[in-house]
């Protein structure tokens, strides 16, 4: 066996930075650039905004694709170099084959060419060639003319086995089946029994079929959640109809065709096409099923991050209202609303429960409690949580401001989404440590009207909720594509350096954690930055 040549990092890397370079329509040494100062550790955003010259000036959105594909041909290179050294472990890596491995574009791809040098659990083939079928086998595909009869039953199961796993470990075969099952496929969804009342919110998957290339991302992840909650079952059908009974379907009549099996009227014909059957209804179906599924899933999944992400950008570049004295009102009913009034520095400077709303109705006994911190505090704003109770709360807030005969506050309605997630956590009991749970909210909700952006980076942003089924798809993706919006979204606003939160500073490009809380303790003991060079008096911050 020949051996194939040593595979070369420096040529896998070249074509990687060749092929990000064709997707996307810029220069190779560009992508080049690029990749080394990502590598070297610097961020999207900072390339993007300082490195202009080096990248040849790639923008954030060109950079953020690139780095998503680089890590994509990265782990595919890195399949490719262990699956190269399995093969050539076992002796059976030939340039050929070699050949096919090096061009493979896909991890789809890549599995298929593997696929037959994977080592299995031993399988019926495998039993059936160390009991000597494999002549058999070859005699009756290669010469269908050769009479099944003259073989025993065991002879041709075995024989059967070895064909049924010959068919299916042909990457070709496989790759144009996947695709053609992709386009003609569907899913069906029925309603499992005596679930129908408990699986309401599911009622419009008790009947339902879809094909695969046609369904939207929303609707592939509620029929996997109702599938996971045990209301519906679901089928991945290989087409949307029905073959006639006893009629071949087109992915036997493709198997077939790629084996070269024809009802010619030669002695093996028939069993040899019984074995194509029973080839795709037993391991080819359903191996594709399970690809499929998992590809409805990934294209599921991304889709409902890029539109978390879309909802998440619009809620942090949300224009703020700036430094002016606002009162924050997070609305509840039998709980009461929680009142927070804080200055133009963002800083709490009162609080209070009212209980304006059913079962109290304490209206007039709220509005003088509001009246009064408006006019001790000159309050300019007021932002209302959009949460329960919100219209009524408005509606209360309306009926203060007319009553306010001149300077009358602003009222504004705004997403309260991750208020209550930053009320317990660790950070907010940093910053407001002597307030109780329920008011830092109200607190949050002012301050977000303040600056959005400043006030949603302290919260982990797959708790901003901004987005469908977020519990349904991958942790790992969603935090790293949100992660990337709020790292985008800081470094194209900016950020003042003597109002800046840590969990704001360490979102700057090239500031970490540490650095961030560093800023802030110089701050706190020295007053405001009053230039640029004296932020080198901050310990660990270089020029």
């Amino acid at each position: 066996m020949t051996t194939a040549p040593e595979t070369d990092t420096t040529t896998i890397l070249a074509s990687v930075g060749r092929r990000i370079a064709d997707e996307l329509g810029v220069r190779e040494t560009q992508v080049r650039a690029a990749v080394e100062l990502l590598d070297g550790g610097s961020t999207v955003p900072f390339i993007a905004r300082y490195r202009k010259e080096v990248t040849g000036g790639l923008d954030d959105a060109q950079l953020r694709q690139l780095d998503e594909r680089l890590g994509y041909l990265r782990e595919l290179d890195e399949r490719r170099g262990a699956i190269i050294e399995s093969i050539r472990g076992q002796g059976k890596l030939d340039p050929a084959l070699h050949q096919q491995i090096m061009l493979a574009e896909t991890k789809a791809r890549l599995e298929d060419i593997y696929l037959p040098y994977k080592p299995k659990r031993r399988t019926k083939a495998q039993i059936a060639r160390e009991a000597g079928h494999e002549p058999v086998a070859d005699a009756l595909i290669g010469d269908p003319t050769t009479d099944p009869a003259g073989y025993t039953a065991e002879q041709l199961d075995g024989a059967r086995a070895i064909l049924v796993e010959r068919f299916a470990e042909d990457a070709d075969l496989v790759g144009e089946l996947r695709e053609l099952m992709w386009n003609r496929g569907q899913v069906t969804s029925t309603v499992r029994a005596g679930k129908e009342e408990a699986g309401a919110k599911f009622a419009d998957y008790f009947e339902f079929s879809e094909p695969f290339h046609k369904l939207p991302s929303h609707r592939i992840l509620a029929l996997l959640r109702g599938e996971k909650e045990e209301v519906l079952t679901l089928h991945l059908e290989p087409d949307t109809e029905e073959p006639e009974p006893g009629a071949r379907t087109i992915y036997e009549g493709r198997i077939a065709v790629a084996f070269g099996i024809a009802d010619q009227g030669r002695p093996a014909d028939p069993w040899l096409l019984d074995t194509v059957r029973w080839a795709w209804r037993t391991k080819l179906q359903v191996s594709l099923g399970i690809d499929t599924r998992m590809r409805l899933r990934q294209a599921a999944e991304k889709d409902a991050v890029d539109v978390f992400a879309a909802n998440l950008r619009d809620l942090l570049l949300a224009a703020p209202a700036g430094t002016r004295t606002t009162m924050g009102l997070d609305p509840g009913y039998r709980t009461g609303v929680k009142v927070a009034v804080v200055d133009a520095t963002g800083k709490a400077v009162a609080t209070e429960v009212i209980y304006p709303h059913k079962p109290q109705g304490q209206t007039e006994k709220s509005l003088a409690v509001l009246g009064a911190l408006v006019a001790r505090f000159n309050v300019e704003l007021i932002a209302i949580g959009n949460g329960t109770a919100s219209r009524e709360t408005d509606a209360l807030a309306t009926e203060l401001i007319s009553r306010i005969p001149e300077n009358k506050p602003t009222k504004i309605v705004v997403s309260e989404a991750g208020a209550s997630v930053y009320s317990a956590s660790a950070y907010a009991s940093a910053e407001l440590p002597d307030m109780d749970v329920s008011l830092r909210g109200a607190v949050s909700i002012a301050r977000r009207l303040q600056d959005p952006l400043a006030e949603l980076v302290k919260i982990d942003p797959k708790s901003i909720g901004v987005g469908q089924y977020q519990h349904d798809v991958s942790e790992t993706l969603l935090a790293r594509s949100l992660g990337a919006v709020v790292e985008d979204a800081v470094n194209a606003v900016g950020v003042d350096v003597n109002t800046a939160s840590v969990p704001l500073l360490s979102r700057v490009s090239g500031v970490s954690g540490s650095v961030a809380e560093s800023i802030v303790a110089h701050r706190d003991q020295n007053g405001p930055f009053r230039s640029r060079t004296a932020l080198l008096e901050v310990p660990r911050l270089g020029p």
